[in-house]
């Protein structure tokens, strides 16, 4: 099955369970109160970090936090990129899980993530050089740590705009000191299944 397609029936299929969750919570205890599922998708340009290499990637996943009560709120976190304009160098695309913290302010979500997982690498031109060596790669797989940030900025009820920052780590068997280090800016929207009382 395509990637793009797997992450679209990942976010149909989140939308689609937080409907019973919801549904189940209102006639639950407290403690299931305190559980609040999202989902977001959006648009993100990816600077591969391999020499010039860009990319124009979809991003799609999904959030599930709790404690609302705790100074920060903490929730589990699923996401996966998907290049679908590849550029001329390489083109990544990852699944990564993880943790998260926000703070609300007023209509702002500020948050920072910590994500690991994996990810991979389609090199262009039929594939990328060892350095130093007659060696070629076409593609190239490596567990991803990722480091980073943004914020949901809600205009209405349960629907947010999302601005968000990571920087990738990935191992690469075509540069010199083994690593790359990617970086991804996206924007899209959230959708918040609001479950007792709402987040602002």
């Amino acid at each position: 099955m395509h990637p793009v397609s797997r992450l679209f029936i990942l976010f149909t299929l989140c939308a689609l369970a937080a409907g019973p969750l919801h549904a189940f919570a209102q006639g639950g205890s407290t403690a299931s109160r305190r559980i609040t599922p999202s989902v977001f998708a959006g648009v993100a340009g990816v600077d591969t970090g391999l020499d010039s290499g860009h990319n124009l990637s979809l991003t799609a996943g999904a959030d599930l936090a709790f404690l609302p009560d705790s100074c920060l709120h903490p929730a589990i976190e699923y996401r996966g990129t998907y290049a679908f304009a590849n550029g001329q160098v390489d083109s990544l695309k990852t699944h990564l899980g993880g943790i998260k913290f926000s703070k609300p302010y007023r209509r702002f979500r500020p948050y920072a993530d910590l994500l690991a997982g994996r990810g991979e690498t389609i090199y262009a031109n039929g594939g990328y050089q060892v350095p130093g060596k007659l060696i070629f790669y076409t593609r190239s797989s490596s567990n991803v740590f990722s480091l980073g940030g943004g914020t949901d900025i809600f205009a209405a009820g349960h629907i947010a705009l999302k601005l968000d920052f990571q920087m990738q780590r990935y191992s690469s068997p075509v540069t010199t000191s083994g690593h790359v280090y990617s970086e991804v800016v996206a924007a899209g929207l959230v959708y918040v299944f609001h479950i007792g009382k709402r987040p602002l």
